[in-house]
């Protein structure tokens, strides 16, 4: 009888345990996990702190008991893998709650060690006050100290998915909160200019922003919180501090294995999840991944890349090798307060750091018909290349119905699809669920204009330059529109008298237009186009953009 020896509880070991006994009722399958937990919702755990999950229990999707009972695997918790011997297959054990160790023989093992949370040489880190969020118990220690009423302003220190997740529960048990980041912008696997919606949400919501600064240290108060020093000089008192800076793989029991590394300790697999030692494999947050775009080892520690891993792991350690994982495009999405933040594939700034050509543009539409009660408004933004036409990566952000296109461009990403693709694309149509144009159409025919050479786009950060450079200005929307706030220096002339006043207009000068979207702005641009106007250009995203980045 073969046995399994799997190292790590979560979300790929268990996914891994599950799918062995599926393919094999008479191995033996032993799954070691050094918590006390396994098969748990760790992406639940801050809505639990927040009280939107109010049972605790909802968050255990798994026990031990109940993984014997349904899939005959013993699950051994509070058991620490803490040395692997590859040459005589065999695996030193601790148990955590006596010290005690042991010896454990395998036929093949699997590693999923799962990640855990940095925590950085600051001073006075190690004060009571300042916690991480990543297992159950780091949930159980800051829901008591939440629901205790001690805590009336918190810090979170980081501004990725975990900690904007953390700073809006804590928002709804009434804290005070502030959130520093170290980059210019939250959530840095957007754009800025997607990223400027989130930074008005989280202000909408009373949460201070420090961007662009650094934690440099944190002093005892009295009242059992701590002084957090910044970088520039400026101090903030926090009752509760939430250290979500990153995450780094749990793989230092492996020094001495002789099982290869990356430069920042993940684990080194093929594309069937074999390490470079026979009969060792590897999945999850642990092991290093391939970017789909660049062909490079990357890391990116997701729950559902991680649960796909372990299933195809377990494949191929029974002999199945018809299926690999190829890669990982990094598809996520966030609820930030009344927001959806949704991200698939390549960003602008992952384009240009690589070198890879691309181009992008940015639409606003509604959700659903805009007749329909409801409609909320989608901010859409797509890269693509101007060589093959290919569907490079989107980032989508609304109240509603941002998964679901998200989820479109990464299945398009996936299968290679052009803009022109998206076009076609065939949405499930009613007024209450999209438009019979949808979304996703949309942005493949603004893509489709561009490329075709029927308008020339300019983005937000590119209006500063051609203003400098001469651009004439030209606002399309309606006189009450332009009252209530344009660009600096522009001239309105709305676009549907535009062609009564194209002597207004001059051309020996760029002409940049735009309007509220960018929508008018596209017309605009074919009519002077086809007034002999050569050098046209439209505001990708219009003034909504434009004025999310600049405050305006």
């Amino acid at each position: 009888m073969v046995k399994h020896l799997i190292i790590g509880g979560v979300a790929s070991g268990m996914s891994a345990a599950a799918r062995l006994r599926r393919l094999d009722e008479h191995a033996e399958i032993i799954v070691l996990e050094r918590g006390g937990y396994v098969s748990y919702a760790n992406c639940g755990l801050p809505y639990y702190i927040g009280d939107e999950i109010s049972d605790r229990d909802e968050l255990l999707l798994q026990t031990p008991e109940s993984f014997k009972r349904r899939f005959n695997v013993e699950v051994r918790i509070h058991n620490e893998a803490v040395a692997i011997h590859p040459d005589t297959k065999t695996v030193t054990i601790k148990n955590v709650l006596t010290g005690a160790q042991y010896q454990e023989t395998y036929d093949t093992l699997l590693l999923a060690p799962g990640g855990s949370p940095i925590r950085p040489t600051i001073p006075g880190c190690e004060h009571p006050a300042i916690k991480t969020l990543w297992t159950i118990p780091d949930t159980d220690e800051i829901r008591e100290i939440v629901d205790s009423g001690t805590v009336s302003t918190a810090l979170v220190v980081g501004g990725g998915f975990i900690g904007l997740e953390m700073a809006e529960n804590l928002r709804f048990r009434g804290i005070r909160v502030a959130l520093v980041e170290m980059a210019p912008q939250v959530m840095n696997v957007i754009d800025p200019e997607m990223a400027a919606l989130v930074h008005r949400e989280l202000r909408k919501n009373n949460i201070e922003l420090y961007l662009n600064e650094t934690v440099t240290g944190f002093e005892p108060l009295s009242g059992g919180g701590v002084l957090a020093q910044l970088g520039s000089g400026t101090h903030l008192e926090a009752d509760l501090v939430l250290l979500s800076i990153g995450v780094k793989p749990n793989t230092g029991f492996l020094a001495d294995s002789g099982i290869q590394l990356g430069a920042r300790g993940h684990i080194i697999v093929d594309k069937h999840l074999r390490t470079n030692k026979p009969d060792i494999y590897a999945a999850g947050d642990a092991i290093e991944v391939v970017n789909p775009f660049t062909g490079k080892k990357t890391a990116i520690p997701l729950a559902g890349p991680a649960n796909k891993q372990g299933r195809i792991a377990a494949d191929t350690i029974n002999g199945i090798t018809t299926r690999c994982y190829a890669s990982t495009m990094g598809t996520a999405i966030a609820k930030v307060f009344d927001l959806a933040v949704g991200v698939t594939g390549a960003t602008e700034k992952f384009c240009r750091d690589e070198g890879i050509p691309y181009k992008s543009v940015i639409t606003h539409s509604g959700h659903h018909a805009g007749y329909y009660p409801g409609a909320a408004m989608l901010s859409f933004k797509l890269l693509f290349s101007p060589e093959t036409r290919r569907v490079l990566g989107a980032q989508v952000i609304g109240n509603q119905g941002v998964d679901k296109r998200i989820d479109v461009i990464a299945t398009a990403i996936k299968g290679n699809m052009t803009v022109d693709d998206l076009t076609e694309i065939e949405h499930a149509y009613a007024p209450p669920y999209s438009s019979a144009k949808d979304p996703v159409n949309m942005i493949g025919f603004v893509a489709q204009n561009i490329l075709d050479g029927l308008v020339r786009s300019i983005t937000f950060d590119g209006v500063k330059r051609a203003v400098d450079e001469g651009a004439f200005l030209l606002d399309v929307r309606s006189p009450d529109e332009f009252m209530a706030g344009s660009i600096h220096g522009a001239v309105n002339i709305p676009i549907d008298i535009l062609r009564h006043k194209i002597a207004r207009l001059p051309h020996d000068k760029t002409i940049l237009i735009f309007c509220k979207i960018g929508v008018r702005g596209y017309i605009a641009n074919r009519i002077l186009s086809a007034h002999g106007f050569t050098s046209c250009v439209n505001l990708s995203g219009g003034l909504d953009t434009y004025n999310a980045v600049y405050g305006l």
